[in-house]
């Protein structure tokens, strides 16, 4: 890894790059996206502070949590105009932070659970279809596919469904209800 010394108080965009270990395209991603910023040279070169380190170590240790972009833009954006993310930071959006992620974690075990429940015919009108109908949820619709294209004519009303154009196997195949569990 490169040393910069202490003088240096902007970086460039490879050396911060080389010094973060993320790519100078995930770089301009992230400027493009609010993240992090830059000024501009005389000569258009983009020069990052050297704060601008710490706050891609936020970036990307929210990332690998799973915490999506817009999210973590939001929480940097509270943050005061050149200050990097210290412990408290941190420490108080890690806490928000983590009743999401026990509750994606909660609906992960349970799709994972329903997982053998599941088929992956596409009737959605069994009965119990726990990952494309859980509940039945579309059943009460009546038999076929639900989720498939859907026509709407001058004749129907908003939201109703014609059912799959284009016929063959396929369009009937898939309102054909499936093995034992139909």
């Amino acid at each position: 890894m490169p040393q910069l010394s202490r003088k240096v108080h902007e970086l460039t965009v490879g050396q911060l790059a080389a010094r973060s270990g993320a790519a100078v395209s995930a770089l301009h991603f992230y400027e493009s996206k609010g993240l992090i910023s830059s000024t501009r040279t005389a000569g258009n070169q983009r020069r990052f502070t050297r704060d601008t380190l710490r706050r891609v170590a936020f970036v990307r240790a929210a990332q690998r949590v799973g915490i999506p972009l817009a999210v973590i833009r939001d929480a940097l954006a509270e943050l005061p105009e050149e200050r990097t993310p210290n412990r408290e930071d941190w420490a108080r959006l890690s806490e928000v932070w983590r009743a999401e992620l026990d509750e994606r974690i909660g609906q992960l075990l349970e799709l994972r659970d329903k997982l053998t429940d599941c088929i992956g015919c596409g009737c959605l009108s069994l009965e119990k279809c726990a990952l494309s109908n859980p509940y039945d949820e579309l059943g009460e619709q009546g038999p076929g596919a639900r989720r498939l294209r859907v026509d709407r004519g001058a004749r129907d009303e908003p939201g109703e469904a014609r059912g799959v154009t284009g016929g063959g196997p396929a369009g009937s195949a898939a309102r054909e209800p499936c093995g034992d569990n139909a």
